[in-house]
């Protein structure tokens, strides 16, 4: 009984030290994120295979790697995309790529997800691979990566299991975008 106890009291104490720890995913700070292409969903690219990391070149930039298309997901992104779409912010470029393994099915969904959180102007697409681009090292429990990147260097990286994106984590990242255009 009494070895029992111990590995309830045990496992309990893991869970709680776990569900504490940051979410650690994606390309860490100062290093370069690498080209990957994926399939736009939304714009004047749409149903195209691009590389936004090839075409930014060094100008700031950030991107959104999720996994679900949660509500509060939605709002980050409807408040980047305004951030984005600012002229007084440009060359800033940004884009949301979600992770499935199936595109087809996932991309339906996507355009209507986008129209509900009222994104104008980030381009939303599927990485055919719900573990992500090999190079960028996306956690299994990330729900949500967000990388901000100036001069081809990672200045900042944001990281999310499911349920953890919430008001506070978004003004986190949102308190951080300027720091791209400084930089820039």
């Amino acid at each position: 009984m009494r070895l029992l106890t111990t590995l309830i009291v045990c496992s309990l104490t893991g869970a709680s030290v776990f569900a504490i720890d940051p979410c650690v995913s994606g390309v860490p700070i100062g290093q370069r994120p690498g080209p990957y292409t994926f399939i736009v969903s939304t714009g004047k690219e749409r149903g195209r295979l691009t590389c936004y990391i090839c075409d930014t070149a060094d100008r700031p930039a950030f991107v959104v790697f999720a996994r679900t298309l949660s509500p509060e997901l939605g709002t980050l992104t409807r408040e980047l995309d305004k951030i984005a779409a600012n002229p007084k912010n440009a060359p800033l470029r940004g884009w949301v790529t979600f992770l499935s393994n199936d595109q087809v099915k996932f991309d339906s969904a996507l355009v209507g997800w986008g129209k509900k959180h009222a994104v104008q102007t980030l381009p939303l697409g599927v990485f055919e691979d719900a573990d992500g681009p090999p190079s960028y090292r996306l956690a299994a429990d990330a729900d949500v990566t967000v990388l901000l990147f100036v001069k081809q260097k990672v200045i900042a990286n944001f990281a999310y299991r499911a349920n953890e994106l919430n008001e506070s984590a978004r003004q986190e990242i949102l308190k951080a975008v300027p720091k791209l255009l400084e930089t820039k």
